[in-house]
C-alpha cells in the first residue's frame, strides 16, 4: 500500500477497544488476507499484488512480536492492532484499485475506437473495390461507432488525469462511475455495430473480411463491457 493510503488510514484511527475487539476476528494471517481481499473490489493483477504485500506485511508483524515473547495468538494480535484491521485498511486499498480500475476500463475503451476504425476502413473499402455502394446495414452502424467515438473522449482524459496528472490533481470522485458509463455506452455500441456487420456478412461480396471485421467488434464488446461493470463495482464499493 502506498504511503498516501496509510497516511489515510492513519487519520482514521479507531478507539483502543473497538481496535482490541477486531484484531480478535482473525485466526491468522492467511485468514486475514483471505478477508481483505473479500472486501476489495479492482484489477485481478493488481489486487492480489495488493493483498500478497499487506499480508506478508502483517506476517513480518506478527514475526517481529513473536519475537518479543509473546505466544502466537496474543502475537497476531497485537500485529493486527499494529498494522490495522481490514475495516480500517479496505478504505484506502479499494481508493488505490479504483484508480487502477479506471485506468483499466479507460485503456479499453480507448482502444475500440482504432478497431472500429479498422474494420469499417476494410469493409467500405471492400465495397468501393467493387463498384457497389455500402449496404444500409454498413450505413446504419455508422451512429453506434460515432457513439463509441463520444465515448472515448471521457475515457481519454480519465487516463490522463490517473497518470502523471494525478501527482498534482485530485481524482474526481465522480470520475469512476463516469469512465464506468462510457464504457457501458461503448460497449452497448460496439454490440450494436456487430449485429449491423452481421446483418451486412451474407450480402457481402468478401463475406469473409466482413466476418473478420465482426470479430474484432465481438471481442472489443467482451473486453470493453467486462471491464465497464468492474469499474461500476469499484464505484460502488
Amino acid at each position: 500500500m502506498s504511503a498516501a493510503a496509510r497516511r489515510a488510514r492513519a487519520a482514521e484511527e479507531p478507539s483502543p477497544a473497538a481496535e482490541h475487539r477486531s484484531a480478535q476476528e482473525y485466526g491468522s494471517v492467511e485468514e486475514y488476507a483471505e478477508a481483505l481481499a473479500a472486501a476489495l473490489r479492482g484489477p485481478a493483477r493488481a489486487k492480489a499484488r495488493m493483498v500478497a504485500e499487506m499480508r506478508d506485511g502483517l506476517a513480518d508483524t506478527v514475526a517481529a512480536c513473536a519475537d518479543a515473547g509473546l505466544p502466537p495468538d496474543r502475537a497476531l494480535e497485537r500485529a493486527v492492532r499494529e498494522f490495522g484491521t481490514v475495516a480500517e485498511l479496505a478504505p484506502a486499498c479499494q481508493r488505490e484499485l479504483t484508480v487502477a480500475q479506471v485506468r483499466h476500463t479507460s485503456r479499453a475503451v480507448t482502444l475500440t475506437l482504432p478497431v472500429l476504425a479498422v474494420c469499417w476502413y476494410l469493409l467500405l473499402t471492400a465495397a468501393h473495390g467493387t463498384g457497389r455502394a455500402p449496404s444500409a446495414a454498413q450505413w446504419l452502424a455508422a451512429p453506434f461507432a460515432g457513439a463509441a467515438t463520444v465515448a472515448a473522449l471521457p475515457a481519454a482524459v480519465a487516463l490522463a488525469v490517473t497518470g502523471p496528472l494525478a501527482r498534482r490533481l485530485p481524482t474526481p470522485r465522480r470520475l469512476p462511475l463516469a469512465v464506468a458509463w462510457a464504457g457501458t455506452v461503448a460497449g452497448v455500441s460496439v454490440a450494436l455495430a456487430t449485429l449491423t456487420l452481421a446483418a451486412a456478412s451474407p450480402l457481402a461480396t468478401h463475406g469473409p473480411l466482413a466476418a473478420f471485421a465482426g470479430a474484432f467488434t465481438v471481442v472489443s464488446h467482451v473486453a470493453v463491457a467486462s471491464s465497464s461493470r468492474a469499474c461500476r463495482a469499484c464505484a460502488r464499493a
